[in-house]
């Protein structure tokens, strides 16, 4: 047997006069971690975080809270007016869920019923000053029972305890979805905002579209503003109003793609009402998904500028996009607000 060649190269064998192939080259491998790879997951590191900050803030609620934020999300099925809404609502009844909205605004009735009937109570062997006595009055009675709750919102939950899941939405025949699918919980803003007839609504971070949906099943808005500075995501907003809104209604919305910062510079003093869902760390994402986490280590400084990026929002341009006398009124609610105390 013969060997022609040497060092690393490959070596050819004569044997009996055959010519063997090349031999295999033998390489010596060690698994190695990345340097990039992160050591704590997101999720983890996002928890750590909510049990140092909301244990302290929450304190003995917070251990359910947490119970909460970990277990699969339930969706709430906002009931679309456009399409033939009491067909639809009767349908999701028949599945056994349940109108929260006007069984919130059936509890809150009676919460101010019986209100009312200890303060008339009270206030016959009182020996208190009138303002001492509107003091009391104001602190015991819950703040939102005086807010109005519209009945053409209809979002159906199944019951505590109920896990079951909402089928897709179905198009009617015009092609318009019967019901949009989204967290339940989004909607008290929306209730919150108090939508009144011919009111010019600006909602200033509006992707991906359940809050503007919602502010158009109102009734009652007269021009709707719909913004959103990621033009992918406005783009997911214009799929929502196509697929939920017939197409005159639709023209009064008019979605754009700005920086929000900026929007009190360009339109300010024109709305009567502003809704601003600011970005956030998306606390049930954070705990439950490591794709596109704000606990990310490499979006850290991202995280870190988020409450100066909502004050922004909030300062710059919410409250100067707002009418002069509707800021005035905020003002002076807030002024007057008894929970300041």
């Amino acid at each position: 047997m013969a060997a022609l060649g040497g060092g690393g190269r490959a070596v050819t064998l004569l044997r009996r006069g055959l010519v063997l192939g090349p031999a295999p080259r033998r390489y010596r491998y060690k698994k190695k971690w990345a340097a990039t790879a992160p050591r704590v997951p997101s999720t983890r590191l996002a928890l750590q975080s909510f049990d140092m900050n909301y244990g302290l803030q929450l304190k003995e609620a917070w251990p359910s809270v947490r119970v909460s934020l970990l277990c699969e999300q339930k969706y709430g099925a906002l009931v679309n007016s456009f399409a033939d809404a009491d067909r639809v609502a009767q349908e999701l009844e028949l599945l056994n869920a349940v109108d929260f909205i006007s069984g919130a605004a059936q509890k809150a009735q009676r919460l101010q019923q019986d209100s009312a009937v200890e303060q008339a109570g009270r206030g016959s062997a009182s020996r208190e000053a009138p303002g001492e006595r509107w003091a009391v009055k104001q602190a015991e009675t819950p703040p939102l029972l005086s807010a109005p709750i519209t009945s053409n919102i209809r979002c159906y939950t199944f019951p505590r305890g109920d896990i079951t899941r909402f089928r897709p939405a179905r198009p009617d025949t015009l092609g318009i979805l019967n019901y949009y699918l989204m967290d339940a919980a989004s909607l008290l803003p929306v209730l919150a905002l108090n939508v009144q007839p011919d009111d010019f609504v600006l909602d200033l971070c509006a992707a991906p579209g359940g809050k503007t949906l919602a502010i158009l099943q109102t009734g009652f808005c007269g021009h709707l503003a719909a913004n959103d500075v990621s033009i992918s995501r406005t783009k997911r907003l214009h799929q929502i109003l196509n697929s939920y809104v017939p197409k005159q209604i639709r023209e009064t919305v008019c979605v754009t793609s700005w920086d929000g910062r900026n929007w009190g510079e360009l339109e300010g003093g024109t709305f009567h009402k502003v809704l601003v869902d600011v970005p956030c760390t998306t606390d049930r994402h954070s705990v439950m998904e490591e794709d596109n986490n704000i606990f990310n280590r490499r979006r850290s400084k991202e995280r870190q500028m988020l409450p100066m990026l909502q004050l922004q929002l909030l300062v710059k341009s919410s409250l100067r996009s707002l009418k002069k006398r509707f800021l005035r009124k905020l003002l002076l609610w807030r002024w007057k607000c008894p929970c300041d105390a």
